[in-house]
């Protein structure tokens, strides 16, 4: 019962915020009059809080441009994660696009959606992230281009790490920087998840959004580490697919380091 009272405070607070920030953030799009990651940044932190999430960031982001986050992904939750940390902005398959309420929320956060099954459409959509990367916009990669279970880390693709070479090749960027970062979920209500509960967390691709959502917010109180790696640089003379599999391991290591301090006490930042 406290559950389910809790769960539609929640909802109605995030439905309630996002209606009226939604306008704004439509206007600072339109017009320039103010940075267009203020709102969507404000409106996650507010989400993360009402879900019950409690984070704990390990390192930063850099602040050096042009940039590429290369991170792991668990759940539609990464998302506002990042987000309430970071004015970011996020590469997404294309079938999200046409989602009823986050296909609009992910095209006012400027969200670019990749068509990953059509050759053709993939040089048009990587002059658009190459353009949005030389502009300064951090973009972030999910790199295992599917959710895991958050047990393991999937092989990291390495199509859309070639925006960073046609930023170079066309001229926008000498180099990009590219930064692994790890997601992991680790306690719920103080206690660790463990390979058998972590899944709790996540969300597979095919399993039904909104049901997973609700669960999330009746449990609430769920514990999430958040490594920032060190920033590799990628320029004329880096390998697409050696990068791809440095970035892979970097994240890996990180999301192994977070599972085996499950018992330490965190902070939430």
């Amino acid at each position: 019962m406290i559950g389910t009272i809790r769960a539609g405070l929640a909802l109605f607070l995030m439905v309630t915020s996002g209606l009226l920030l939604a306008p704004l953030q439509y206007l600072a799009i339109r017009t320039g009059l103010f940075s267009v990651t203020i709102i969507p940044r404000a409106w996650h932190k507010l989400v993360t809080w009402a879900l019950g999430f409690r984070v704990t960031v390990h390192g930063e982001i850099t602040r050096q441009r042009p940039l590429m986050l290369a991170s792991n992904h668990v759940s539609w939750s990464d998302i506002t994660i990042l987000s309430s940390l970071a004015g970011v902005c996020f590469i997404s398959k294309s079938e999200l696009a046409g989602w009823p309420i986050f296909g609009t929320l992910g095209r006012l956060q400027r969200t670019i959606f990749v068509e990953r099954e059509r050759k053709r459409t993939s040089g048009a959509q990587a002059s658009d992230l190459a353009k949005r990367l030389a502009a300064g916009d951090a973009m972030v990669l999910f790199a295992e281009g599917s959710t895991s279970d958050g047990n393991r880390i999937m092989p990291f693709k390495s199509t859309l790490f070639g925006a960073a070479e046609l930023a170079i090749r066309s001229g926008a960027a000498d180099n990009v920087l590219i930064q692994p970062v790890a997601i992991t979920y680790l306690r719920i209500h103080g206690m660790p998840m463990g390979r058998l509960h972590r899944p709790l967390a996540t969300w597979i691709g095919d399993s039904d959004l909104v049901p997973h959502l609700l669960s999330i917010l009746r449990e609430g109180a769920i514990d999430v580490e958040v490594r920032f790696g060190a920033p590799v640089e990628f320029n004329a003379q880096s390998s697409r697919k050696a990068v791809t599999q440095q970035m892979e391991g970097i994240v890996r290591q990180m999301v192994a380091a977070s599972l085996h301090d499950t018992r330490r006490p965190t902070r939430a930042t």
